[in-house]
């Protein structure tokens, strides 16, 4: 491609990333996936895949734009599919469908997929052109990535912290620490994930109900998973009577009695392994996996943290960092010893930082040692 032409196909494909963005949090076990039909320069039709089993991006843009479609280009985020699972190929609705060109964001790392669904269109005749905005398409379906290639849940650690890298004071109070922002960038993120988790430390003491909370209702609940390796927690918890349409799973150890005791309905019991005398979170991710969850959040306390990081479990940190200072006595983010020497510090890579109001959030990626 020319760079005008290459210039006008990243115009295109940022509109469908646009579109697949819409369904961040509602697809899974399915990747977000967003198409854009466009025709003389022209866009004829948008679509998303809005759910699992529901019709793929691609396929709904085609139904939009109708006849319009036949000699269109099609953008779409992510290679179309060429199996026939709870819906047909894209890839053969696409040749059926006649379109001339299709541009292509990210390959499909899927194994029933994985070029696939390319090489069906080159031999149908049509022109294929892959890896434009890879990084970004990439990055959107990273969560996806993880869960299709390791079979367990993409694992984001989040925390408000002050610049100390304290959460809480001595005292236990986190009230808050971070700005009206960042909260609401928080609520954004409970909207996009498949699952929130927190420790029985923080349930206790905080009593989340870990919802999503947007202007307007439109926020959709994550599942809510909470750590009771012995079902020690009390039933008058929020997590266990608040009124939403996802469930609450209460994690804890096989072999531990479910105690008769009213909760509301919703709350589900998932039994896991031991190890050394704690849930085996490897486990608990394959168990999460299990019921199609891709995207997990964890948002404490700092012995999860902790438990996380040193198991080598989290693919992705972020720190909604507050301009305090809490002082030595207050509570680390991460719970545990120090490390002796600093070559022995846990490593990070990838750091971005944004404002967020007062607060800076920073995103990085855990190094993963040999």
């Amino acid at each position: 491609m020319t760079r005008s032409e290459r210039a006008a196909a990243e115009g295109f494909m940022r509109l469908a990333l646009a579109e697949a963005a819409k369904g961040l949090g509602r697809t899974s076990p399915n990747p977000a996936v967003g198409a854009v039909l466009v025709k003389d320069g022209r866009v004829v039709a948008r679509g998303h895949h809005a759910r699992a089993g529901g019709p793929h991006a691609e396929v709904v843009a085609l139904r939009r734009a109708g006849e319009e479609a036949r000699g269109a280009d099609l953008y779409t985020t992510l290679e179309p599919c060429s199996h026939f699972g709870k819906t047909p190929p894209c890839s053969l609705a696409l040749l059926e469908a006649g379109v001339r060109r299709v541009f292509v964001g990210s390959r499909d790392p899927n194994l029933l997929v994985n070029g696939r669904g390319i090489a069906r269109l080159r031999r149908g005749g049509v022109e294929v052109t892959a890896g434009v905005l890879r990084e970004e398409c990439d990055a959107l379906n990273a969560h996806w990535f993880r869960y299709i290639t390791s079979g367990r849940p993409y694992v984001t650690l989040k925390a408000a912290i002050t610049l100390d890298g304290k959460l809480a004071t001595r005292d236990g109070d986190a009230r808050w620490v971070s700005g009206e922002a960042s909260r609401a960038e928080a609520h954004r993120l409970r909207d996009r994930v498949d699952a929130v988790l927190v420790g029985a430390g923080t349930a206790r003491a905080d009593d989340p109900r870990l919802t999503t909370r947007l202007p307007r209702g439109r926020g959709r609940d994550p599942v809510r998973v909470v750590l009771d390796p012995r079902l020690s927690l009390p039933p008058s918890l929020k997590l266990f009577h608040h009124r939403s349409k996802a469930p609450t799973l209460v994690a804890h150890l096989a072999g531990v009695r479910i105690p008769a005791r009213r909760l509301a309905e919703g709350v589900q019991f998932l039994a896991c392994r031991e190890r050394r005398g704690r849930i085996d979170l490897h486990d608990l991710l394959d168990r999460l996996a299990a019921r199609g969850i891709a995207h997990l959040l964890v948002e404490g306390g700092a012995e999860v943290h902790r438990s996380f990081l040193d198991e080598g479990l989290a693919d992705r940190v972020l720190l909604f960092v507050a301009p305090k200072i809490a002082g030595g006595e207050a509570r680390s983010w991460v719970a545990g010893p120090s490390v002796a020497r600093m070559a022995d510090a846990l490593a990070l890579e990838g750091l971005s930082v944004r404002p967020l109001g007062e607060d800076l959030l920073v995103t990085a990626v855990p190094v993963r040692r040999r």
